[in-house]
């Protein structure tokens, strides 16, 4: 949305400026069943440094009634302008400012989102704040060092629960009974970005959590249309080890009054850590049987929001360029808590972080546009795009790597003295750093300097002599720089790795690969000699950087790459199989491994992997690699080759189990053929059955999209499934459903749905590009390139962020793997003068047309 910028220099003067005492806002949103907008009257109590300064508070409203500063009425049409309200002459010490204004129910994620539940026809409200959207709901310095505490007054509907960030005190009924006026505790002090209001006729379920006389009361929320499928028991569970063990871990108690989880309907991401009153997707809300790997990945989130009270919501972030401490630290202690914490489900955490997390920074890093982790955060236009594998993934790896570095003990204690000085204030990274140095005795300096301040990703090779009785005779580890990608800032820089070296070999009786001996160690500068290896027999397999310590790309030596192809399944543990799973796709990826070969590799090893995480994470890549990687002439073979592997290894499974339904959504992904095809309609009709197989309401949408891709299945398929499942999940698979069709008219009306109209709420949006793009409709979607050049500017300076977001990246050709579209997009570049945050999206989607054009080159060759 145009003139709602804010630069890093502006908020540093405000910061200089104003201390924020405290807000009282009211909010009346008894007419949010209608929808349009609702008053709300922010007052706020500021300090001023300068008697006469000038500055401005932000606000993003259709209408401003009144501005009222120190007694004084402001004109609004004066005064508010370009997003921001000025505030002139303004007083050494307190000021008072209230300000009327009329604000904006939204559909598109931000600020008050308000949604309409097709079951109900009720109206659900929740608000999301993160980065700087606070402004859209009431009048705020909306940047992190200006904390407050908040005190929230809200009006709506009777028989509605109105949830904030902390305990109601009061509630009283209008005379007439049709509204209740809700008035809440005042907050600690905090950021306006973690300030959240939930509004609706929400169903919840509440325990309390005990421990050594500490009572918080927690509360679990969801639509009543889905309450039968909330798992609350289980979500409780997962919450109580998090307080147990961050508690522990962090040596600080709980810093809020209450702890509520609120699972919301059309939520751009996965989860908002707001104080004392998260907000989740509601998609963890699982309505049909999903796999373990689900259920992990929901167990995540929830302790990286629980992580996140502490560090990001306790301790706040001076300016968004670290930012990513507080999701890296989340990342990090999430994953942590669920390897570590006693009775957890998933002991084998950090096997799932190796393969999901980490491939996503990997990917990240070797994008154009590659950044410290420690960002230049310029203005929020920046913060905005940087939400990505760096700051989450490529960040939490630093910090594993960062404990091996100082030890585990040492690192807590640090958090801890942190946590302690800092207290509902504000930091930067030099606050944690020196709290580490302190109780570690490490110089972090050189460390943090390479690591955090430094773009790009390091490689790790093995370099290994034997003597002719198979005997090492030298052993080093090679660390590589390789070149920033073009367009990058900054030189590629060799690092200081912490490192476990895992020796493997086959075991004669069992035919299980099994770790025999490790080692420990710090990999500096371009070599690093082992010399423990030396005199002793060479194992089967020299696995780097086993354990996943470090963060770096990994090689195998020629010798262990052979036994590794052949015996990949045969590991004993998770982890090291989802290294070399990793490594293996990354090879592929940079056109080291041809799409047949890492074809080849998977199916010879995938039947004997029992992480189920891992297992749909090959589906995936396998899939992409062959859509995207292989040569276009191999492709149709390939596919046909993987199909018939998916359906065999879906009448394989055990009957019931999580492989038995990943296999099944493996296949309808990809089901071609005319028999294939067939089956997928008669498992819908019940005319077909593979033993143990529930075809459910969410596997019934998966074979139902993928028989309108090719055409099998048309409108009245489509609206008579959506009469089965008339929800909103049911709404947003027939728009995924009706825009995949095959057809120039299905694909024209969903391009005009998205691009032509700005009506769609977000998750419908989104989900009719997830129909629009079909990789085997590359033909029918290939005039949609020139007509995305000539329209996504026009998109980003209209559309608000996220809605443009999802435009700019999910239209892009991706699937048009040309020169050519290389070319359009290199002319569009240098034509359009986008802004940096736009600018910086295309050039990714762009570098994924030239990694695939490199892999398909690749497999061509060693199709020759």
């Amino acid at each position: 949305m145009p003139g709602t910028n804010l630069t890093r220099e502006e908020a540093q003067q405000r910061a200089e400026l104003l201390t924020v005492d405290s807000y009282e806002i009211d909010l009346d949103l008894s007419g949010a069943q209608e929808g349009g907008t609702y008053r709300s009257v922010t007052t706020v109590r500021f300090d001023v440094a300068r008697n006469g300064a000038e500055s401005f508070i932000d606000l993003v409203a259709p209408t401003v009634h009144e501005v009222v500063l120190n007694g004084d009425q402001l004109n609004p049409a004066e005064v508010f302008k370009d997003s921001r309200i000025a505030l002139p002459g303004l007083l050494e010490g307190r000021n008072v400012l209230r300000v009327v204004a009329d604000c904006a129910y939204t559909n598109t994620g931000e600020g008050l989102h308000r949604f309409v539940d097709p079951v109900d026809e009720q109206a659900y409200l929740y608000t999301q704040f993160e980065v700087p959207d606070a402004r859209r709901v009431f009048a705020s310095f909306e940047q992190p060092d200006l904390k407050a505490t908040f005190e929230f007054t809200v009006t709506a509907p009777k028989g509605w629960s109105v949830i904030t960030n902390s305990p109601a005190k009061a509630t009283a009924a209008d005379p007439d009974g049709s509204t209740v006026q809700h008035v809440f505790e005042p907050t600690p002090r905090i950021s306006t970005y973690i300030t959240a209001i939930i509004v609706g006729p929400y169903h919840s379920v509440h325990s309390v959590y005990e421990k050594d006389g500490q009572s918080v009361p927690l509360g679990i929320y969801c639509r009543p249309s889905l309450a039968e499928f909330l798992d609350s028991d289980a979500i409780f569970e997962v919450t109580r080890q998090g307080f147990d063990w961050f508690q522990e871990k962090f040596d600080y108690v709980y810093p809020f009054a209450k702890y509520d989880q609120l699972f919301v309907p059309e939520f751009n991401a996965g989860a908002m850590e707001n104080a004392g009153a998260v907000t989740i997707r509601d998609q963890y809300v699982f309505r049909s049987k999903v796999t373990d790997a689900a259920y992990e990945v929901r167990a995540e989130t929830i302790l990286h929001e629980l992580a996140h009270m502490w560090f990001g919501d306790l301790v706040t972030m001076e300016w968004w360029n670290d930012l990513w401490l507080n999701e890296s630290f989340a990342t990090f202690t999430s994953i942590a808590c669920q390897a570590a914490a006693p009775g957890s489900r998933w002991p084998h955490s950090w096997t799932t972080f190796a393969n999901s997390m980490k491939t996503w920074a990997y990917r990240q890093d070797q994008l154009p546009s590659t950044h410290p982790i420690m960002a230049d955060i310029r203005d929020l236009d920046d913060v905005l795009v940087n939400f990505d594998g760096i700051t989450y993934a490529k960040g939490a790896s630093v910090l594993k790597q960062l404990v091996a570095y100082v030890g585990e003990d040492e690192f807590f204690k640090g958090v801890q003295a942190y946590f302690k000085a800092h207290a509902f204030g504000n930091t930067r990274l030099s606050d944690l750093l020196g709290a580490l140095e302190e109780t570690s005795g490490r110089d972090l300096k050189t460390w943090s300097k390479k690591w955090l301040e430094t773009a790009g990703i390091n490689i790790l090779r093995p370099e290994i002599a034997t003597d002719a009785d198979g005997v090492v005779t030298s052993f080093a580890v090679r660390q590589e720089a390789p070149a920033l990608p073009a367009g990058a800032k900054g030189e590629p820089v060799l690092r200081p790795h912490r490192i476990a070296i895992g020796l493997y070999d086959l075991d004669a009786d069992s035919g299980k690969l099994v770790r025999t001996d490790r080692i420990e160690l710090d990999v500096d500068g371009e070599l690093t000699a082992v010399p423990q290896l030396t005199g002793e027999r060479r194992p089967a397999v020299i696995l780097l950087n086993d354990d996943d310590l470090s963060y770096a790309k990994v090689r195998l030596d020629e010798q262990s790459l052979a036994v590794v192809t052949e015996h990949l399944g045969d590991f004993t543990e998770s982890l090291p199989r989802a290294l070399c799973w990793a490594s293996a796709w990354d090879m592929t990826r940079d056109a080291e491994l041809p799409t047949r070969d890492y074809l080849s590799l998977v199916l010879s090893g995938i039947a004997k992997e029992s992480d189920i995480g891992v297992v749909q994470s090959l589906h995936r890549q396998v899939k992409l690699a062959i859509e995207l990687y292989a040569d276009p002439a191999a492709r149709e073979p390939l596919l046909a080759r993987w199909t018939d592997a998916t359906l065999a290894h879906l009448r394989a499974a055990e009957p019931g189990s999580d492989h038995q339904l990943a296999w099944a959504r493996a296949f309808a992904a990809t089901a071609r053929t005319p028999e294939q095809l067939d089956l997928l309609e008669a498992l819908l009709e019940g005319t077909q059955s593979v033993e143990g197989l529930a075809v459910d309401t969410e596997l019934r949408w998966a074979f139902v999209e993928r028989l309108a891709a090719v055409g099998r299945f048309d409108e009245a398929e489509i609206a008579g499934e959506y009469e089965r499942d008339k929800t909103a999940a049911g709404e947003r698979h027939a728009a995924t459903a009706r825009a995949a069709r095959p057809t120039p008219e299905a694909k024209a009306e969903a391009w005009s749905s998205v691009v032509d109209s700005d009506k769609l709420p977000n998750a419908v949006q989104e989900a009719v590009i997830a129909g629009f793009v079909q990789t085997d409709q590359r033909e029918l979607i290939a005039p949609y390139a020139d007509k995305y050049f000539e329209v996504v500017k026009d998109v980003w300076d209209s559309r608000s962020h996220e809605i443009a977001q999802q435009i700019a990246i999910g239209l892009y050709p991706s699937v048009q793997v040309f020169e050519e579209t290389l070319a359009k997009t290199d002319t569009w570049l240098a034509a359009a003068e986008p802004n940096a945050a736009l600018r910086r999206l295309v050039s990714e989607s762009r570098s994924g047309i030239e990694r695939a054009l490199r892999a398909q080159a690749a497999d061509a060759a060693a199709g020759r």
